[in-house]
């Protein structure tokens, strides 16, 4: 459980996810979608309960999903100050990545052009694929992604593919509002409303539509 005052921003919340498989996270706003995947990234303590994700019981083994989750939300988590290159380099310290690796995202994400511009200067789509490449520097297990195609033409929605789409072969969990691409790639379909699941199991489009009448 999760809650913000008086008011409960998850309760009840109950979906397991195979290795390799992606969860489809689908709910009107304010269903406490995103909530749930600041949670699983360890970035929010659940006030009551606990998850399991990639065998660490949340909150006490937070430390334990070092290195091995990759997250994606609304706020990308850049320094602006600094350029794409310098972002992408800090947070392959973190992880002991070589610089190659920083080099060759940059150039998967499409602007190796513009890695060396500071953050603030980029156009939101930018900020965006570079977000995206901080996410999976580090090769992570899991993705958390919120909206990863935010801001995105299709074109460059096609470069994140092979990193955060069903290409990369990773197991995932995605918050979409965009309910046909979204069935399309899950494998499993949660159902949140008011903080509260109301299905969760295969990719049912009826029950997902049914949750946004």
């Amino acid at each position: 459980m999760r809650h913000y005052g008086e008011r409960p921003a998850l309760a009840g919340i109950s979906v397991r996810v195979d290795e390799g498989a992606t969860l489809g996270v689908f709910g009107p706003n304010g269903a406490g979608k995103s909530t749930l995947l600041r949670v699983l990234a360890a970035l929010l303590r659940p006030h009551a309960g606990s998850a399991v994700v990639l065998g660490a019981e949340l909150p006490t083994q937070a430390w334990k999903l070092r290195g091995k989750v990759g997250y994606l939300g609304h706020a990308p988590l850049l320094y602006r100050e600094l350029s794409g290159r310098e972002n992408l380099r800090f947070h392959a310290r973190l992880h002991g990545v070589a610089r190659e690796r920083v080099d060759a995202l940059l150039v998967a994400v499409g602007i190796d052009d513009r890695a060396d511009d500071p953050v603030r200067e980029l156009s939101r789509g930018m900020v965006q694929r570079l977000d995206a490449a901080r996410a999976v520097l580090h090769d992570p297990r899991l993705l958390l992604l919120d909206e990863p195609r935010a801001n995105l033409d299709p074109a460059a929605a096609m470069l994140l593919e092979p990193l955060v789409g069903a290409q990369s072969g990773r197991t995932r969990v995605i918050v979409t509002h965009d309910v046909d691409a979204g069935l399309a790639e899950s494998d499993l379909a949660l159902g949140l409303r008011g903080g509260h699941q109301l299905f969760a199991g295969s990719a049912d489009p009826d029950r997902v539509r049914g949750l946004y009448r």
